[in-house]
């Protein structure tokens, strides 16, 4: 007995895969619009951990799907690359001294030959990485369609700023408002940087949603994001101020019950209205709120905090005083960074107002006592003047006339979505191709200057004034105008890693054009991309963001697609055990030690713990390594394992027994072909059965990545083969072809030890026939009162009658009926009868 020799097939099939540019594609215009697919995995960053088998699990789906789709007929663009600016390679040149790219490009060798192990039929010719200079070329030329499009505007916004670092920081390097380096409690400072105007496409991002064949989870979470709301904009003159404070408000029908005001720490009115008495608590309480993220300050569980600024405004509907609180829990960036409070009827507002006792009047007519509670539901208008008796939508319509008649309001519209901060502190990213000039102004470098390389640099430490470290580098920086020949300077800034994923999908289509940044004839032969297949973390940003960048190159007419990603699919997490304490924390699996059966203790306290399922993470020491799989059980058996975990959207914990079983199946298969013996013979009419059955559910499941029930009718088809004493070739060929997607290596040599001479890759996907995949004899049930009491196997095709007839035969039935007079008798043909007694 020979066993699986894994090793051997699929170091010879890679080989072999790549010597032949097996999955290498070409723009074939002989081929139909719907026989072209372009199926895309998110690109990984590639990071010095290297891969762990939750990785390949989006990637193993993808490529079971394409090669299905090559035997098909498709043809099929399956390419990948990598996300390779951004964070981490920095801070790891900061404490090595190591440049970033040297870093990143080893670790995109590493991940390279990590994908390569796995035998997923990329098209490699494709490959792009956002660092390389061929590459972020058209990332700058992209911006400057933004930029020329009057998209791309300077702000001073405020970042995450660490004193001891003297940079800033992303929103990843802030935990429990500290940063990750160094500890120092994190500040919020503003600088100048660019910003996108993302929200100039806030409806097309928000209606175009409903065009997509995407998860409805997805979708919804784009919908919040972007936030669309109909309501007002109401003006509140400032006693004693030429000024007013602007309100947004969904519910202008409650102004009479407003009794406070709120505005945003960083609301540029707030030094106007800070009087003098409260100067000190004032700046006290700024201080206190700049170390605070927006996380913390919008958390509905915390206890509330603020500072009165003892101005007044004037409340436009009655006239009254009403105090002007500054409170964190107001934001900045969303509607005017200003509110007005109506505490009886919103929980946040309530509990402010208690906390600092002011004024609750009910303004809707409740069913409790709104000194003691918020009313949130909504009731009929009381207290409020030529409202009360209203409901909401009239009483809306009222107030927006009034207020409209009065010039002191009127209708609006309003976005959660903020426009997109598109600058970054850093060195390990695109930088921006504007120049400074003092006399023209900001101007574009020329397109026919891209790329504007990064500088080599031996010091990639921070500026220490919120500046890109580009901003020490003299010779970089100071440059001529390209407007006027004067002297300027470059802008210092760099793009967001999201800068280079918003687009790659459109490179893949033609990396090596140096022309243009891909050429309109391969966009409009594949765009848009058919399958889209990543984790869910993603599901707001980086779609978001790719969608925007995308809309702007469809208005200028520079792609064909309104959208670029016809069909999304999420991953679901593979998961491993975590060990924890009664407190839930987590403890590392190398400090447990397991005492009984399920018994695990902490080894350094002897503390019992409880495992638990967690996500992968190097600090838990709970991370699965591939290439440790690959080289016990081969690059197959993970593939399948990955795929029989369950339905592929589920999140589901990695298990090296049911490995284990996979590989054995596998095993199961080789020995299958390598023992019984291939014969001439035609296969009985049972098998045929079982074999076209399979190759109809195989091809089904396949087509709706049901992964996980195609292999486990591949595995009724192996166990009948164990059952038979041949081995029919029909049946042999047809099982090959069934398995190439999901275990090419092992399909490959099994096809070849069969005789054959030509690659899986170019031969096409089995046919069933129909009648073949129909059973002769069916289960019919018989029910009494519609609950199931007796079932026989009977020819199928049988008449109403003759099933009445088989059920009230039944010696179960009979007894059922003794006694009782029917009411109705049902009959499904080839399911069911069933017989209403009373």
């Amino acid at each position: 007995m020979s066993k699986y020799p894994f090793h051997e097939i699929e170091t010879k099939w890679q080989r072999y895969w790549e010597e032949h540019q097996s999955f290498a594609v070409t723009e074939d215009e002989r081929v139909p619009a719907d026989k072209r697919m372009y199926v895309l995995d998110m690109f990984p960053y590639p990071s010095g951990a290297g891969l762990h088998v939750g990785h390949p699990e989006g990637y193993t789906a993808t490529d079971i799907y394409c090669r299905f789709l090559r035997m098909q007929g498709y043809n099929v663009l399956h390419p990948m690359g990598f996300d390779s600016f951004g964070l981490p390679a920095e801070n790891y040149a900061i404490k090595t001294g190591t440049h970033p790219r040297t870093t990143t490009e080893k670790n995109i060798e590493n991940f390279r030959k990590q994908i390569k192990s796995l035998g997923f039929s990329y098209d490699w010719n494709r490959e792009v990485s956002t660092h390389s200079s061929d590459y972020y070329r058209w990332t700058q030329w992209i911006f400057l369609q933004l930029f020329k499009k009057g998209l791309a505007y300077e702000s001073h916004t405020p970042i995450n700023w660490c004193d001891q670092c003297k940079t800033g920081l992303a929103n990843e390097e802030v935990k429990d408002g500290k940063c990750e380096r160094c500890g120092t409690p994190v500040v919020r400072k503003n600088i100048r940087q660019w910003v996108l105007k993302i929200t100039e496409y806030a409806d097309k991002l928000l209606n175009d949603l409903d065009s997509l064949d995407w998860p409805e989870s997805v979708k919804l979470m784009q919908r919040n994001w972007i936030g669309r709301s109909e309501g007002a904009s109401v003006f509140f003159r400032i006693d004693g101020l030429d000024a007013q404070l602007e309100v947004y408000t969904t519910r202008p029908d409650t102004l009479f019950g407003a009794t406070y005001m709120v505005v945003a720490p960083e609301h540029p009115l707030v030094s106007s209205l800070t009087k003098s008495a409260q100067t000190e608590a004032v700046a006290e309480y700024l201080e206190a709120s700049a170390r605070k993220s927006d996380l913390e300050r919008t958390d509905l569980a915390k206890d509330k905090t603020g500072v009165f600024s003892g101005s007044y405004a004037i409340n436009p509907v009655n006239g009254k005083r009403i105090p002007i609180w500054i409170a964190d829990y107001v934001l900045i960036s969303y509607g005017t960074g200003a509110i007005m409070a109506v505490p009886a009827h919103d929980t946040r507002d309530w509990e402010f107002a208690k906390k600092f006792d002011l004024p609750i009047i009910e303004v809707l007519k409740s069913d409790i006592d709104v000194q003691t509670q918020a009313w949130t539901e909504d009731g009929l208008h009381v207290n409020s003047d030529f409202l009360d008796g209203l409901n909401k939508e009239d009483a809306i319509n009222a107030m927006l006339s009034w207020l409209e008649e009065h010039k002191l309001g009127s209708k609006a519209v309003n976005y959660k979505l903020r426009d997109w901060v598109f600058s970054r502190q850093r060195y390990w990213g695109e930088p921006i191709p504007l120049v400074h000039c003092p006399k023209c102004g900001t101007v574009p470098v020329p397109e026919d200057q891209l790329p504007l390389l990064l500088p080599e640099v031996t010091s990639y430490e921070p500026s220490g004034t919120g500046e890109s470290p580009l901003a020490k580098i003299d010779s970089w920086v100071n440059t001529t105008c390209p407007v006027c020949g004067g002297a300027a300077k470059r802008e210092t800034n760099t793009m967001p890693q999201w800068a280079g994923s918003c687009w790659y999908y459109l490179r893949y289509l033609d990396p090596k054009n140096t022309e243009c940044f891909v050429s309109p004839e391969k966009e409009q032969y594949w765009m848009p991309v058919d399958l889209y297949v990543g984790g869910a973390e993603h599901a707001v940003l980086h779609l978001l963001y790719a969608r925007f960048w995308h809309k702007v190159l469809y208005d200028l007419g520079i792609v064909s697609t309104a959208e670029p990603f016809k069909r999304l699919v999420n991953q679901g997490m593979i998961t491993s055990y975590a060990y924890q304490r009664k407190d839930k924390s987590l403890v590392p699996t190398d400090m447990v030690e397991e005492v009984g059966t399920d018994v695990f203790v902490e080894k350094a306290t002897g503390q019992q713990l409880e495992r638990v399922v967690a996500k992968m993470s190097k600090s838990l020491k709970n991370v699965i390594n591939p290439d440790e799989i690959i080289n016990e059980y081969g690059a197959d058996s993970m593939r399948m394992y990955e795929m029989f975990m369950g339905p592929l959207e589920v999140s589901k914990p990695w298990s090296t027994t049911g490995l284990i079983g996979v590989y054995r199946f596998l095993d199961r298969i080789w020995r299958l072909y390598d023992e019984k013996g291939v014969s001439e013979d035609a296969p009985s009419l049972e098998l045929n059965k079982t074999l076209h059955k399979t190759i109809k559910k195989v091809t089904g499941d396949t087509n709706n990545l049901n992964f996980n029930t195609a292999i486990s009718q591949m595995m009724v088809l192996v166990n009948e083969l164990y059952k038979v004493e041949t081995f029919p070739r029909e049946v042999a060929e047809s099982l090959a072809k069934l398995l190439a997607p999901y275990v090419p290596h092992l399909a490959e040599e099994l096809w070849q030890r069969l005789g054959q001479t030509e690659s899986l890759t170019k031969v096409s996907w089995p046919t069933y026939q129909e009648e073949l995949t129909v059973d002769d004899e069916i289960e019919l049930v018989f029910q009494i009162n519609g609950k199931v009491r007796s079932k026989t196997t009977v020819t199928k095709g049988l008449d109403k009658d003759a099933s009445l007839a088989l059920a009230k035969a039944d010696e179960k039935i009979q007894g059922w009926l003794e006694g009782k007079s029917i009411v109705k008798e049902i009959v499904v043909p080839d399911k069911l009868v069933n017989i209403v007694v009373r």
